[in-house]
């Protein structure tokens, strides 16, 4: 990600709150309290999808992020953010929580599949007594 763009994404997302970017994967992931909710690759922004906010997306065109792995393509939980957003501070805010919201249920839901995987989760039951 280029430091101008990097930049750029910083300022429209101040209202978020501390947003910080870190590079990763060849591109790079921004972040707010803890969560990665965007991807950005080559200058390109991808939000955090899932359910309850793919629709939007979908609606505005917006496609996922894909790379090519053994010859495959493979899409990640990352939708193109609508290029109009760039210009809309506000617009930006209001995808950018949807997708922050996005990323912290994906958190949520996989602490409670490694709590039930270790079993942590089952050690205060109690067996009923017949």
């Amino acid at each position: 990600m280029s430091p101008e763009f990097r930049d750029h994404l910083l300022d429209l997302l101040a209202p978020l709150g501390p947003v910080t970017a870190r590079r990763m994967f060849g591109g790079g992931g921004l972040f707010l309290d803890g969560a990665m909710f965007a991807l950005v690759v080559d200058d390109v922004l991808y939000f955090k999808t899932d359910d309850a906010n793919r629709p939007a997306f979908e609606a505005a065109g917006a496609g996922p992020f894909t790379y090519e792995r053994a010859g495959k393509s493979v899409a990640l939980g990352y939708f193109e953010a609508p290029e109009d957003l760039m210009e809309d501070a506000e617009e930006m805010a209001r995808w950018a929580r949807d997708a922050w919201a996005a990323a912290r249920r994906a958190a949520a839901r996989s602490r409670r599949t490694e709590t039930a995987k270790s079993g942590a989760g089952k050690a205060g039951k109690r067996k009923k007594q017949t």
